[in-house]
């Protein structure tokens, strides 16, 4: 993919044409190897319930999980090193028989169950020098193009990034990641997708990024992405947000998130020419906020992105993305903090989203989308209902312990049923981070 081959060597031109004021700058923060370190423990909880209404094979597990991550500091001197390394350990508390399946544990070897235990641990060399942080190893990475999401385990990239924060208000970063371990399971795989369907052993063999991020303006931020994942796709992505307080009560806060994604290489999941796009508007009065959404699929694939990866995009729900091939979708969310009433740590959120897709455009042949296919799915449509309840203890002995209550209700018809069933969802998550040094 050119303009990554093109990018790179900008980042290493920057990095080397900073000077020294940023060596200065990057020498008074070095704390030390062992002065700077970090360890933290998370103990996390998890409880996944999907009711599936036309089957009667619901994915009910529940699991334990146990993380430690280890960050070192850097060694003094023009040049820093330093290493990090984590260990996850996920337990099955429940998961019988026919019952498996809902992403918290592994899946089971046929018989219904989970394994009553998975774990993996990894490290990272890293260095610094010049504003400048080099990091080669199981990566825990978060933006636009790139990012692992979370269940009972985190889920980790190996491979190498290149992050630069010498200019104020600027973050430059790049990489390239050609293995993932998803968040349920032990062992590293190749870099997937989230929709599409490889077939005959293919395989992409690594995802490279770069991009830029800019926050230079109180209340304004924008970024600029760009990915290829090798022989499947290049990916662009575009955001700009702005919050302008009226006054200490009211803010308001428009927003965009852009992706264009167009097929590449050998093309293992089919031409791909897709344009996604949300608006959000978020109305901020004291403790309460109101956010109207709307995001549009131009394309006849649905808006894809890497296996178990998170999104932008403003209506990406609990169970829904709602990312199908030409679909049309709109939400209103409504968010309350109760401190007003005396209650700090308890927020809520309740939303409703719907959308209308076009399946009857899909190629029956496409290599890699032709499950979405449906000759009677040019009106097909689907609804969802999500409401968020969480606590984060503020003090004493149990500070930061955090319970997560989250409940979905998807429903759909008019030949939306090939993308899923009609379902409802129920997630209890209780985190309990533990600072440890």
């Amino acid at each position: 993919m050119n303009i990554i081959l093109k990018l790179s060597p900008l980042f290493i031109a920057t990095v080397t044409a900073i000077g020294a004021n940023a060596q200065a700058a990057d020498n008074s923060t070095r704390e030390g190897f062992v002065e700077g370190s970090s360890l933290k423990l998370n103990a996390r909880n998890y409880y996944m319930n999907r009711n599936r209404q036309q089957r009667t094979d619901d994915n009910i597990e529940w699991g334990q999980s146990f993380t430690g991550i280890f960050e070192s500091g850097y060694t003094r001197g023009p040049v820093g090193f330093g290493l990090d390394a984590n260990a996850m350990l996920g337990q099955k508390l429940d998961g019988g028989g026919g019952t498996d399946g809902s992403t918290i544990l592994p899946v089971g070897d046929g018989n219904g169950k989970a394994p009553g235990s998975f774990s993996t641990g990894g490290g990272t060399l890293k260095m610094r020098a010049l504003g400048t942080e080099l990091k080669a190893g199981d990566l825990f990475l978060n933006n636009p193009v790139i990012a692992g999401q979370t269940r009972l385990l985190s889920q980790t990239f190996r491979g190498v990034s290149l992050t630069n924060h010498s200019f104020d208000g600027w973050l430059l970063e790049g990489g390239q990641a050609s293995f993932t371990k998803l968040y349920n399971q032990s062992g590293h795989r190749r870099i997937g997708t989230s929709y599409g369907t490889l077939t005959g052993g293919d395989e992409s063999q690594h995802l490279n990024w770069a991009g830029v991020a800019w926050s230079g303006v109180s209340g304004l931020t924008s970024s600029l992405y760009a990915a290829e994942l090798k022989d499947i796709w290049n990916q662009y992505y575009y955001d700009l947000d702005y919050t302008y307080v009226v006054n200490e009560l009211v803010s308001l806060n428009p927003g965009l998130h852009f992706y264009h994604t167009q097929d590449t290489g050998d093309a293992l999941l089919g031409d791909i020419d897709n344009n996604t796009y949300s608006l959000h508007f978020t109305l901020g009065v004291g403790h309460h906020s109101l956010t109207a959404a709307y995001q549009r699929v131009s394309g006849n694939t649905p808006f894809d992105y890497i296996n178990q990866g998170s999104i932008p995009l403003d209506n990406s729900q609990q169970y829904s993305d709602f990312n199908g091939p030409n679909e049309r979708s709109w939400k209103l969310k409504y968010g309350y903090d109760f401190s007003s009433v005396g209650l700090p740590g308890l927020t809520s959120a309740v939303s409703y989203s719907r959308g209308t897709l076009d399946l009857s455009k899909v190629d029956p042949d496409s290599r890699g989308y032709a499950n979405f296919y449906n000759a009677d799915g040019k009106n097909a449509k689907h609804w969802e209902r999500d409401i968020d309840l969480k606590y984060v203890v503020q003090g004493g002995k149990a500070k930061d312990l955090a319970v997560d209550l989250q409940w979905a209700t998807n429903r759909g018809g008019n030949g939306y049923g090939v993308l899923g069933t009609d379902t409802d969802e129920y997630r209890m998550i209780v985190d309990y981070p533990i600072n440890v040094f």
